[in-house]
């Protein structure tokens, strides 16, 4: 049947949409930023992806750039129907005879309403069938771990907009924990420390720029540092400051204290038989957040269960939500709303 009817999984998050096709895999991976002008009551959408955010900071007032995602969820509906209706036209083409059928990925902590709106959203964007699937639940198949069998196994997905610990078993969610803190929120707390010590204005495309070449989440022993521009917040020109890979770890302790207490409070509820699991196999680290140097060590420091971050973690979610196109069957028995 798949033959016909296109089955495609999408991870929409806060930073970056990826598309899996049940044929081909990862075929797309795109920011998500969609820049677009208003005619009236009517929205035009002028770049999607990449194009878009290149015009971040850069355009002129009639048009607008935005992530039509704040927190793992749908900020602006009409934003977010347009970018899926492009990214779903791209991967199965413009002229398709079956609509697909869609797997998406939403964070566990989503409200009824916040569900509903990314199942409309997607419908109305071109999809013929909406299934919902629990990130944490889709980060753990992608990261490879045996959430069929029953054992204990964690995942911990540091998305762009939230971060969410999880203990998985018998294809099912047992106890699971979401905090509104991600990639987007350590861009914020750089540009903050910037401001507040040097008094020098910048944007989240150069915060996210430094987090990437000097961020870590633990002091490392050769620092890093990088020249970073921008605009003096008491003359108003421009200048140029160093800054190195401590100030950064200054930068991101109080959002990443908030990771950890995430974890931390799934630990505490998770039954003792499936702990000793997850002590004898750690826990994955998924999503973009575990590129951020150090941070499996952090976490193992602070909750005294190894962490190691899963092979290609920002692709684990789609990856994850794609393998179940195969075995909807299953998962609706484990998982509500499927």
């Amino acid at each position: 049947m798949a033959i016909f009817t296109p089955h495609i999984a999408v991870d929409l998050g806060t930073v970056n949409i990826l598309v899996y096709d049940q044929n081909r895999g990862v075929v797309l991976q795109e920011p998500s930023v969609v820049a677009f002008s208003e005619d009236g009551d009517k929205i035009k959408i002028v770049e999607v992806g990449r194009a878009a955010k290149e015009m971040y900071g850069r355009t002129p007032e009639e048009i607008e750039v935005m992530r039509p995602l704040r927190d793992g969820v749908i900020a602006d509906f009409y934003v977010t129907q347009g970018m899926l209706e492009y990214f779903i036209g791209k991967v199965t083409g413009r002229f398709r005879l079956r609509k697909p059928v869609v797997i998406i990925s939403v964070p566990y902590g989503v409200t009824s309403v916040e569900r509903r709106a990314v199942r409309e959203a997607a419908l109305t964007a071109g999809a013929r069938e909406v299934h919902l699937i629990p990130e944490p639940l889709a980060a753990a198949i992608g990261a490879g771990l045996p959430i069929g069998t029953p054992t204990g196994n964690m995942v911990v997905d540091l998305g762009g907009g939230s971060t969410e610990a999880a203990v998985v078993s018998m294809n099912g969610i047992v106890c699971a924990e979401s905090v509104r803190v991600g990639g987007v929120h350590l861009d914020e707390a750089i540009i903050n420390y910037i401001r507040k010590k040097y008094n020098l204005v910048i944007g989240e495309p150069t915060a996210e720029s430094i987090k990437i070449k000097i961020g870590s989440a633990i002091e490392l022993e050769e620092e890093l540092e990088m020249q970073v521009q921008g605009r003096d917040q008491i003359a108003g020109l421009p200048k140029t400051i160093t800054v190195r890979t401590s100030e950064i770890v200054e930068a991101l302790a109080e959002p990443l204290s908030a990771v950890v207490n995430v974890i931390r409070a799934v630990l505490a509820k998770t039954p003792p038989e499936l702990s000793s699991d997850i002590i004898d196999r750690g826990m994955a680290l998924t999503g973009g957040g575990a590129l951020l140097r150090e941070i499996d060590t952090l976490i193992t420091r602070e909750t005294g269960v190894p962490a190691y971050v899963a092979d290609n973690p920002i692709a684990c979610t789609v990856i994850g939500a794609g393998r179940t196109l195969s075995e909807l069957h299953i998962l609706k028995r484990s998982v509500p709303d499927f």
